[in-house]
């Protein structure tokens, strides 16, 4: 583990980021591993106070054990996986960029394929997932596992667009829900449920859909752009004060209010990934950041693990 004292890691660019707490607690930026190729998919495990991740040109996941700081292999030949995130059971769901699928791994490490293909032709590749509190899986299907050999395997689409698509959680039924993107990425929803939003990398915009009652979504609105040309956005994720944070590769880590206007950045000494929220008091947030993965305990905590119910 190894640290830096750095006076700009905290970037303040709207008053509502330091009357927020958002730029407060530690300041120095905690590296925790190093050695990867291309790091992914942070998810904290608060039963085990771990954290898991993805190195996915490496095609295996890594483990952080928070007592003791080691770092070992979680899996391999993890199918080049990508984001993860947890079920509402407590069970792993990952998205595998080189087996072009999502899939659920049960208590006893079985893996169980919870969607391959939509209307009979294989997916892109799975990027990020998230699970609303009615037990439903949303996930993204740009084509990075598919476009060279270095995320996944190089393959022909077989899909016309690159998605986001919906899993029944009663009858396993894949549902496209939105198909505006030249490339779709992070997925959240609102700590209401009631919209979801969609990083989409190529068109470097951050989109938001109100999520209608039978699932499906709205036609969409852009709620946040890359203005300055620096970065493009990868996951993101809620803090619970409503706070909307992005990463956003060479331009650190995004915060942006409820408006979508960007009120601060934290500025990270390599492109940044993916960021997951964790810790005992859930306000830890992970970052990973193309060769290593770094922490920083803040002053605002994440949201809540377990979704409410709208």
């Amino acid at each position: 583990m190894s640290g830096s004292n750095d006076a700009t890691l905290y970037e303040v660019l709207d008053d509502r980021f330091r009357t927020g707490k958002c730029a407060s607690g530690d300041d120095r930026l905690e590296k925790l591993h190093g050695g990867c190729r291309w790091a992914e998919g942070p998810l904290y495990l608060p039963a085990w106070r771990q954290l898991i991740w993805s190195d996915i040109p490496n095609d295996r996941m890594l483990r952080w054990d928070e007592e003791t700081g080691a770092v070992s292999v979680f899996r391999r030949q993890a199918g080049h996986s990508n984001g993860n995130t947890l079920d509402r059971e407590g069970r792993l769901i990952s998205c595998e960029q080189g087996n072009r699928r999502v899939t659920r791994t049960e208590p006893d490490g079985t893996v169980t394929v919870l969607a391959d293909r939509y209307d009979g032709k294989r997916l892109n590749s799975p990027n990020d997932a998230v699970v609303r509190s009615d037990g439903s899986v949303w996930f993204s299907d740009p084509d990075f596992g598919i476009t060279s050999d270095y995320e996944g395997f190089r393959a022909e689409r077989e899909l016309d667009g690159l998605n986001v698509y919906r899993i029944d959680p009663k009858t396993g039924e894949v549902r496209l829900v939105a198909d505006c993107f030249e490339a779709p990425n992070g997925l959240v929803f609102s700590p209401d449920e009631r919209q979801l939003y969609v990083s989409d990398t190529r068109a470097q915009v951050i989109r938001v859909f109100d999520v209608r009652d039978d699932g499906t979504l709205s036609d969409g609105e852009v709620f946040a752009r890359i203005t300055d040309g620096v970065g493009s956005f990868d996951n993101i994720r809620f803090d619970d004060g409503g706070w909307l944070w992005a990463a956003a590769m060479e331009g650190g880590v995004h915060c942006y209010a409820p408006d979508g206007t960007l009120i601060g950045r934290l500025n990270i000494p390599e492109p940044v990934s993916n960021i997951a929220f964790g810790g005992p008091k859930n306000n830890r947030l992970f970052i990973t950041a193309t060769t290593s993965l770094y922490s920083l305990v803040m002053g605002i905590t994440g949201q809540p693990r377990v979704p409410r119910r709208p």
